[in-house]
């Protein structure tokens, strides 16, 4: 969530999400990079608006305000503010946020991805293959299109 580069291409996957709906399924695995110190505790935050429901709207608003937060280090007052304004249960979310659980979760998506060799954010796979990724949205989109087109062969 801290990575420059997954921000950049967090509205690309929204527009593609939005062009295809249910015939693209966007799956997204936490690889919080020691070098971005905030990376692990916006991962907790995003799983635990997850267990209220709303993993994908806590993770719109961590990219969509990333340069405010990813500098300023009050990173849990800002992960409840992110809470209060989608509405969740503040006492429960700053618990999921600390419990092991949620912490073990990020954990396993980490070394689920070093031992799949991914060691570089944003990393895309495409019908269980990796891909390289794409420059822009025409050519994402292009890319995306083939593999249906292929699926349905």
């Amino acid at each position: 969530f801290q990575c420059p580069a997954c921000a950049s291409y967090y509205p690309i996957l929204e527009k593609l999400s939005g062009e295809f709906g249910d015939r693209l399924a966007v799956v997204y695995r936490h690889l919080p990079l020691p070098n971005h110190p905030y990376a692990k505790p916006m991962a907790y935050a995003a799983e635990a608006a997850g267990l209220e429901g709303k993993f994908w709207e806590m993770h719109d608003m961590i990219f969509d305000n990333q340069k405010e937060w990813a500098t300023q280090g009050r990173i849990k007052d800002t992960v409840l503010e992110y809470a209060r304004i989608l509405g969740l249960n503040s006492e429960q979310f700053e618990k999921d946020f600390e419990s092991n659980e949620i912490k073990q979760k990020v954990e396993r998506h980490y070394q689920d991805g070093v031992k799949a060799g991914i060691n570089y954010t944003p990393t895309f796979f495409l019908n269980g293959r990796k891909i390289q990724n794409p420059r822009n949205y025409e050519e994402f989109r292009s890319i995306i299109i083939q593999a249906i087109d292929e699926s349905l062969r």
